[in-house]
């Protein structure tokens, strides 16, 4: 190195002194100084601000991360090398971009969560690379501090600090704030960490929600309208980030305190034979802490729309006077329309309960004969009313009963009448019975002649004094009126329902004063006063209400029923005796069979204070009892329904039993409900048939065909059949009619002890009868059960015997197995001369089928052979049960040792035919066909003979089962043409 090179450097370096020569490279022969150039620090700022995103690695620095050293461009000396961080564990690094630039980066080493710290503050210091190439010598610059922030993302939902809120309100207030809901946020920023608004979520309710959560109502509350409310609320951030689940917020109203009865239902569900039924089971009584002294409750059972005002029986009116014990001789003067009271048959009418409903159109004439022309001194009217105030500004007489003249006048000789809402009663003597100025006209001016509701009226006459019972309560008459009794005529006189008849003093007769409303019931009974007790039975009602277990209501309640048992006053000092006692109270119908419909029910009461009349006010309960239907029963009538006797039988005295095994049973069908609903696999239970028992009251025994000729036949029963039950009967020529309540096990005795007469049987050959049964006047009807009788002449008797005499022959008998169907009738002519052939094959079948039906009569009759043991007098050995052979009336014979040869004949041809008929019962239709066959031809070659005689042969077993079978043997006449 030349000395011109060595002084260069050595003014570069300025200490001359101490500068060394120093080779660039071993291998290299260029020198230069090493001078000692690093004299000064790194410079940068006194502080830095840095924001990082979290989740993110770099800083943003305001101002940017910039060293600038005072050594530059002096290689080493004038470069950065470092930044140094100074803290403990920062989560930052500083990395250099350019040494000579000095500029500088600040960075994450990790993941920053703004969750976790949202705020860096540590210390830097930039190094500069020292005085050459090993880094000695570096220098560092002052300590500069940098706080870095770290910006947050939204990345959390808001979530309730509660997972459900719950508020009670009192009803019809309002409310500012009635609960606050909170829900928070994790994000780290206020702007995503803090909640901006909520919201109800749910629909339709009477809530809002403000900023902070708080709950109020928007209107006011009823506990009667809803209990509770549930709603659901939602929250958002203020980076509109919603809650991820809702939280429901409930809300129970609670009423205000009223008083009142708690705990009962509105409708109570009633099922028939279910007894007594308690109607409240869980009610009590608020009084909210008010001082009570005592409390009175009445509870009404309205049923004045069901029937004659409650559920009462629907039998006849003569039926209801034998159940209740009363007297004889009650006339019915609005019977059931049929054939023998056939007056009614125009008006309108109620066939379930007998009411007859009046229009202001509508009346009826009673037949003569039906009453007395004269009552006695004593006699009773009875009837049940419905009746509302009268049309009109002057109201006219509305009749209910009126007996006038027939022609000429228009006297009323007695009469039954509403006017102006009384209840008028007139009663005319005649002159052969008085001649004394006399009472003749009875008021009662009582609200309920016009209320439109059902009541029982009873009026005693017992001259002259004159006594009304309605609902079972006595009314004395507030007015009467005396008059001349009437003047004596031979004037035939009326009796009429609904209208009285006006006969003279007019173009036409017609009806007058017309009756609006509707009867019931309506009867008189002569020579005969009603007492108290079966005036309370007849008007009863067959449902009301009942107390159960009295013994346990407590001496400190008073109760009262009314006669009806319709209404229930309870009185008591203490509230809870008073709620144990109402709890008993039950709803009760006796009926078998109901009415179906609604009962509806009221509860009223008063509570008094100590010292004061009424202090708290109990708002009325109203309920209904439903009633369900009965299941309909089935009546089934069964028995014999053909037979033969001979004539000398219906001829005797004691004439023969029609029904000597009548059976009646009723039944009830219920079917079960599916055990699988799946559509298409739904199993159902069998139907059940069950038998019940309940009563009848009547029984009609028809004849089918001519009317009967009292001159030559009747029906009879002994009257000491029907004593000791509670029924009656009724004789006429269209047949007998036993009628009354009583059990299905007396009617069956009764019938079975119906006789029929006829003293003159040569003149009638058969008679056809129709028995049918009902329940509740007609609401339930048997099926229509018919008997066919035949009479047997002399002529035919013998013959049938002797039939009878080979068919019960023990071994025929045991060749017999269960017959399934009845077989069909044979119908045969030939003449006589050449039918025997054909006769003696047919008897072969005959015998056959004879044999069918005594097997069959000898296996009913073990089973009942204890209820035909009180008629086997008026039986036949061979017709016990079924057997009937009946002989063509029009029958003559030629030659009567004829008939003996064709009998022996058919006894060789029996013998013969036993065993063929016995091999096989599947060669029987063959048979026929062969006979049927025979007697066609024979009929064709032998058509000129004269006389024909046809024998019916039918069997049937206990159960009604017929087996009828016909052979006929024809002598037709000369002409060919005829036959």
């Amino acid at each position: 190195m030349n000395r011109t090179l060595q002084n260069c450097f050595k003014i570069i370096c300025a200490v001359p002194a101490k500068a060394q020569l120093v080779k660039l490279s071993p291998a290299s022969d260029f020198l230069y100084w090493n001078c000692p150039v690093n004299k000064h620090k790194p410079w940068i700022e006194t502080s830095y601000h840095g924001v990082i995103t979290e989740n993110n690695n770099t800083v943003i620095l305001d101002p940017p991360l910039v060293a600038l050293d005072k050594d530059a461009p002096v290689p080493f000396a004038g470069e950065i090398c470092a930044f140094k961080i100074h803290g403990q564990e920062m989560p930052f690094e500083a990395v250099v971009l350019n040494k000579t630039s000095g500029e500088g980066r600040l960075r994450a080493k990790r993941p920053i969560d703004c969750e976790l710290q949202k705020e860096y503050t540590f210390i830097i210091q930039a190094y500069d690379c020292g005085a050459g190439p090993s880094g000695t010598n570096w220098k560092k610059s002052h300590k500069a501090v940098v706080h870095i922030q770290v910006k947050d993302v939204n990345e959390f939902a808001p979530a309730f600090k509660e997972s459900s809120y719950k508020a009670t309100v009192t009803e019809g207030k309002i409310y500012d704030s009635i609960l606050q809901v909170e829900a928070i946020d994790e994000d780290c920023s206020p702007q995503y960490s803090q909640i901006c608004n909520y919201e109800i979520v749910t629909t339709e309710v009477p809530f809002a929600i403000d900023r902070n959560g708080n709950i109020r109502n928007t209107e006011k509350l009823s506990y009667d309208k809803q209990h509770l409310y549930e709603i659901m609320v939602t929250a958002f951030d203020c980076g509109q980030k919603r809650a991820t689940e809702d939280v429901l917020v409930r809300v129970d109203v609670k009423p205000v305190c009223k008083p009142g009865w708690q705990d009962w239902s509105k409708r109570i569900e009633y099922k028939p034979g279910s007894g007594s039924m308690p109607l409240f089971p869980s009610i009590h009584l608020e009084t909210c802490d008010g001082p009570v002294s005592s409390i009175q409750t009445t509870i009404e059972l309205q049923t004045n729309y069901i029937g004659k005002g409650c559920d009462r029986e629907t039998y006849s009116e003569k039926s209801l006077q034998k159940l209740c014990g009363a007297s004889s001789g009650a006339i019915d003067l609005l019977p059931t329309p049929s054939a023998v009271t056939n007056w009614t048959a125009g008006l309108l009418m109620d066939n379930n309960d007998m009411i007859f409903k009046f229009d202001g159109k509508q009346g009826a004439k009673i037949p003569d004969g039906i009453v007395p022309k004269n009552l006695t001194d004593q006699f009773t009217i009875t009837m049940w009313m419905k009746h509302g105030p009268s049309p009109g500004l002057r109201a006219e007489k509305e009749t209910i009963l009126c007996n006038s003249d027939k022609t000429e006048m228009n006297r009323h000789h007695y009469a039954l009448y509403v006017h102006n809402c009384r209840l008028v009663f007139l009663l005319r003597k005649d002159f052969d019975q008085a001649d004394t100025f006399r009472p003749a006209e009875f008021h009662w001016k009582l609200d309920q002649i016009c209320d439109k509701e059902w009541h029982y009226y009873v009026v005693n006459v017992e001259f002259p004094v004159v006594t009304l019972y309605m609902d079972g309560a006595t009314y004395e008459p507030y007015l009467v009126t005396n008059d001349w009794p009437i003047h004596p005529s031979h004037i035939a006189m009326q009796l009429t329902v609904g209208a009285c008849w006006q006969g003279g003093e007019v173009t036409k007769p017609r009806f007058a004063q017309y009756f609006h409303g509707s009867l019931a019931s309506l009867t008189i009974r002569p020579g005969k006063i009603e007492s108290q007790k079966v005036i309370s039975c007849l008007q009863a009602c067959k449902e009301g209400l009942d107390i159960n277990s009295l013994e346990s209501l407590g001496q400190g309640i008073k109760y009262h029923f009314n006669p009806s048992q319709s209404v229930l006053v309870m009185e008591g000092d203490d509230i809870e005796n008073i709620n144990q006692a109402l709890r008993k109270v039950s709803y009760i119908n006796s009926r078998q069979f109901p009415t179906a419909g609604v009962r509806r029910l009221k509860v009223s009461s008063k509570v008094q204070c100590f010292g004061e009349d009424v202090c708290i006010s109990i708002p009325d309960i109203d309920a209904y009892v439903m009633v369900f239907q009965a299941n309909e029963p089935k009546i089934t009538v069964s028995g014999m329904d053909h037979f033969a006797r001979p004539a000398t039988q219906f001829e005797s005295e004691r004439g023969v039993t029609l029904f000597p095994d009548i059976r009646i049973v009723s039944t009830v069908t219920k079917t079960e409900h599916p055990v699988d609903f799946k559509e298409n696999d739904r199993v159902y239970k069998p139907i059940v048939l069950e038998e019940m028992l309940h009563n009848l009251d009547f029984c009609d025994i028809l004849v089918i065909g001519l009317e009967l000729d009292p001159k030559q036949e009747c029906l009879e029963l002994d009257h000491k059949e029907i004593k000791g039950k509670h029924l009656d009967a009724t004789n006429s020529t269209t047949g007998y009619s036993i009628y009354g309540v009583d059990t299905m096990r007396n009617y069956e005795q009764v019938l079975r002890q119906v006789r029929y007469r006829n003293w003159h049987a040569s003149n009638i050959f058969d008679r056809k009868f129709r028995v049918k049964c009902s329940e509740l006047n007609g609401r339930y009807t048997s099926n229509e059960f018919n008997l066919e009788v035949n009479i047997l002449h002399n002529s035919n008797s013998n013959f049938m015997e002797h039939i009878n005499h080979m068919v019960v022959q023990p071994q025929f008998l045991q060749s017999i197995h269960h017959p399934e169907e009845s077989i069909n009738s044979i119908h045969g002519s030939v003449v006589p001369g050449v039918a025997t052939i054909v006769i003696i094959i047919c008897v072969s079948i005959l015998v056959f089928i004879i044999a069918l039906g005594v097997y069959r009569i000898q296996t009913a009759h073990q089973h009942s052979s204890t209820e035909n043991e009180g008629n086997k007098e008026n039986e036949m050995d061979w017709d016990d049960s079924a057997l009937t052979i009946t002989v063509n009336p029009m029958e003559k014979y030629e030659q009567p040792h004829q008939a003996e040869e064709e009998t022996e004949e058919e006894e060789e041809e029996v013998e013969g035919e036993e065993e063929d008929t016995t091999s096989a019962e599947s060669d029987e239709s063959d048979e026929e066909e062969e006979v049927e066959d025979e007697e066609e031809e024979e009929l064709g070659n032998k058509g000129n003979k004269q006389n024909a005689t046809r024998y019916y042969i039918s069997t049937s077993d206990s159960k009604g089962t017929r087996l009828l079978n016909s052979i006929s043997r024809y002598t037709a006449p000369t002409d060919t043409s005829s036959s």
